[in-house]
């Protein structure tokens, strides 16, 4: 509301009678008229119009009064931060009342920067932050997830002597376990003279944070036994825990605890209730939950959407998802990255292609998903766009979707720009380092491959396992022997790491291809574990390579023993006996995968022409065009037989 200040006096005489002059020391009894109008102040507008007053009666160096104005400007819900710094800016000597105001006003927005900043600024100006100041400053070193910087204030307000005020150790709890570490959250919470309900919630919190189940409901039952009563946050947070370990029975157990105490149960709970049956994969109890909701938000909707796609029912996910009267982006994320998850790719990038065109903006999560299904279907067109989106929106590109851009460009065949990204990647993890070796690999750039090893070791940066899978894969393809022996061995004596049988295929792969048959079966022979369908195809694949057709008939009779149903060896091992004109054996194969049970995959080929991908198989009609590809076909094959073309007779599935 606005008040004019035509008759300053008449103003003062009715406050005169609740507020004495001489209180606040008030220069004069229009400075006590505009300090009491600010406190009553429900607008920028009114606000404005008093600072006007302020700077005419020559106010402004009155800190007391500029302060309010700044608090209502920082801490109000109709207040203005940018006009609350534009006059903070101006005071020549700001207290910590208005520091104070200013930086819980930045660390209530997210302005990490501005908060931190500001808080520096005051104890460079020799003033002592105080319990007020620290809680506001804890809570953006939590939103930044910034470890030392909160440790540098816990050891701050130690030594200030209010490192045991609640509301600091509450804001230090919050500060470790965002950062997970729990034990020193725990730690601090142990120190506590005194506890308040935010205490037993933000520690009860950490736990929930790093999926600790059984330390998280331990303190529930402490808590209770300490006579405190749990608040619908208590609960929310013990949902959450309960959702990550997909732990039924106590999510049940608090479901029913909810219910005998007879506890509110608003729409932040119950959309923690049906998350949690939803992830525990009870969708029966999650769907009876949801119908219970008298008012159902996008939050609602979307968990409904999550339960049914997490346990593969793309189908009724679909149902819910279309059903939707409000979408945002982590709705469509999750009917994106359902889809992905289940193989069907393109669906998932027509349903991103559905998200753009409702002008809901994409996020980081979104991309991920979108590169992943790219990647899978060697799509490079939508990554490409995908890439373009990245480069023109505000998205802060994280090693995350990094790794998801070199991964994509990796497998659909653009190694240049793949390793273009890579040297792009700010600060690379154990991801990126085995990401671009992989691809190096695949591609046949062995040495390349192992140059890139070798930064990543001058870097610091300790391989894993599935460093030394792409490691032994790139020595594999491009033929080199001696080195796929030094880092085999080097795996296991110097960084420690138990070969496993993807790292055995690799090396049998190697050792065949370059003839060393004798010495790859010697490997086998020692592995920890049996050979599975992949080392056996490695050996079968030797023998195509070198015409070894007895060893392919002991490998037969191994594969006999593995009753494997897929019929891809079983064709190579057809093949081995075509090209040794063994016919009889050829018939045997066929007699096996006809009588034996043995499945028939088609392979499926896919080919891109003007940003359209195709795909097709053997026998395939289901073009359009498909009469005119075929007669095509056949004049290049007509064509390549009259230049001398005899090709080696291979056998397909669907001839055996």
């Amino acid at each position: 509301m606005y008040f004019p200040l035509k008759h300053p006096t008449v103003i003062l005489s009715r406050l005169s009678s609740s507020h004495s002059f001489h209180t606040h020391n008030f220069k004069t009894p229009i400075h006590q008229t505009l300090h009491h109008l600010l406190e009553q102040c429900s607008s920028m507008t009114h606000l404005k119009q008093l600072h006007a007053q302020i700077i005419l009666h020559r106010l402004t160096s009155e800190n007391l009064t500029v302060g309010k104005l700044i608090s209502f400007c920082s801490v109000s819900a109709s207040g203005d931060l940018r006009y609350a710094q534009l006059v903070f800016d101006q005071v020549h000597e700001p207290n910590k009342y208005m520091y104070n105001s200013l930086i819980r006003g930045y660390s209530n927005s997210n302005d990490t920067f501005n908060a931190m900043s500001l808080y520096y600024h005051m104890i460079n100006s020799g003033l002592s932050p105080n319990e007020f100041t620290l809680p506001f400053v804890l809570k953006v070193c939590a939103a930044k997830t910034a470890y030392w910087e909160g440790v540098a204030v816990h050891c701050q307000a130690v030594k200030l002597g209010i490192g045991c005020q609640v509301c600091v150790q509450n804001g230090l709890i919050n500060v470790y376990s965002v950062c997970g570490l729990v034990h020193c959250a725990r730690n601090v919470f142990d120190e506590m003279s005194e506890r308040s309900l935010v205490s037993w919630n933000s520690m009860i919190g950490g736990y929930s944070g790093v999926g600790y189940v059984k330390e998280a409901f331990g303190l529930f039952r402490e808590m209770r036994g300490f006579g405190v009563e749990p608040d619908k946050y208590t609960l929310v947070n013990l949902l959450s825990v309960c959702s990550q370990n997909c732990d039924l029975d106590l999510g049940r157990y608090l479901h029913h605890y909810v219910v005998v105490s007879g506890m509110v149960v608003d729409q932040i709970l119950r959309n923690a209730l049906l998350d949690m049956y939803g992830k525990c994969g009870h969708l029966a109890s999650a769907e009876m939950v949801f119908d219970q909701m008298s008012c159902k938000n996008v939050v609602s909707w979307t968990s409904m959407v999550r339960a049914y796609a997490k346990h593969g029912c793309i189908g009724v996910a679909q149902k819910f998802f279309d059903q939707m009267p409000l979408k945002n982006v982590v709705s469509w994320n999750s009917l994106i990255s359902c889809y992905v998850r289940e193989g069907q790719c393109r669906e998932a990038l027509g349903i991103f292609q559905k998200m753009l065109d409702s002008g809901v903006v994409p996020d980081e999560a979104t991309l991920v998903f979108v590169l992943s299904a790219c990647s899978q279907v060697g799509d490079l067109v939508i990554g490409k766009e995908a890439h373009d989106h990245i480069s023109k929106s505000n998205i802060a590109v994280t090693v995350t979707l990094y790794n998801s851009l070199l991964d994509m460009y990796a497998k659909c065949g653009a190694v240049g720009t793949a390793m273009d990204i890579f040297t792009q990647i700010p600060e690379k993890n154990i991801v990126s380092w085995n990401i671009i070796i992989s691809a190096l690999a695949l591609h046949g750039y062995g040495s390349e491959a192992i140059r890139i090893f070798k930064q990543m070791q001058e870097g610091g940066i300790w391989p894993d396992e599935i460093t030394f899978i792409g490691l032994l894969s790139a020595c594999s393809h491009s033929g080199l022997l001696d080195l796929g022996r030094f880092y085999f061995e080097r795996m296991r004596s110097v960084y420690r790491i138990s070969p496993e049988i993807e790292h055995y295929a690799c090396v049998v792969d190697l050792l065949g291809r370059c003839g060393c048959l004798e010495e790859a079966i010697t490997l086998m022979r020692g592995m920890p574990m049996k050979p599975d369908i992949v080392v056996w195809g490695a050996m079968l694949g030797a023998c195509r390579i070198h015409g070894n057709v007895d060893l392919a008939k002991l490998i037969l009779k191994q594969l006999l023993e593995l009753e494997l149903h897929g019929s891809g060896l079983y064709v190579l091992l057809a093949n081995i006996f075509g090209e040794a004109h063994r016919w009889e054996d050829v018939k045997n194969i066929r007699k096996l995968i006809k009588d034996g049970g043995v499945i028939k995959n088609r392979a499926v080929s896919s080919i891109e022409i003007d940003g359209c991908v195709y795909e097709f198989m053997v026998d395939d009609n289901r073009h359009a065009l498909s009469s005119s590809i075929y007669s095509i076909l056949d004049q290049l094959t007509d064509h390549l037989k009259s230049l001398g073309y005899n090709p080696t007779a291979l056998f397909d599935i669907e001839e055996l």
